[in-house]
């Protein structure tokens, strides 16, 4: 049954990665702006909920490993992103090593709960991972926000478009 589960998880993770990867290469054609750097980590932090429910709570040192290793992924993600000043406009560049970062972190992330499953609870694991995710999510995104910040600082004045 576990082993069933840890399956679908990971199945579930892929989708998402996908999902991830498809949002990422649209996004990388329309402007970025500060709200849409900002709202991911808020709209998952809902997630947190999960850990009302005693199954889903882990331990203080679980809790640390898996914010440092969602640190340590997110700063896979930090390198790959960045802005470039486009048609007036501050757009998230394309990088061709995100899609293969994010699918390495994929990997690696499946195979930790496949080796993790068999020694920690899966409700213990889900909140871990949880855990690993919104600490590369959170990470990443304050880096994103900072580097949007300072292009728009830096003397780059936006466009405000005026019907004539």
């Amino acid at each position: 049954m576990i082993f069933v589960q840890t399956i679908l998880s990971s199945i579930f993770a892929v989708c998402m990665a996908l999902l991830v990867i498809f949002i990422r290469m649209k996004a990388a054609k329309k402007p970025s702006s500060v709200k849409k750097i900002i709202l991911p980590p808020i709209f998952m932090s809902t997630g947190a909920l999960m850990f009302l429910f005693p199954e889903f709570r882990v331990s203080s040192l679980q809790i640390i490993e898996a914010l440092s290793v969602g640190a340590i992924f997110s700063i896979f993600l930090i390198k790959t992103s960045k802005f470039e000043i486009r048609d007036s406009d501050i757009y998230l560049k394309r990088s061709k090593a995100f899609v293969f970062i994010l699918l390495g972190l994929l990997v690696i992330r499946i195979v930790m709960k496949l080796v993790l499953s068999t020694t920690i609870d899966i409700g213990e694991l889900t909140g871990m991972f949880w855990l690993l995710a919104f600490g590369m999510i959170v990470p990443w995104r304050i880096a994103m926000y900072v580097k949007y910040k300072k292009l728009e600082s830096a003397g780059f004045p936006p466009t405000i478009k005026t019907s004539v």
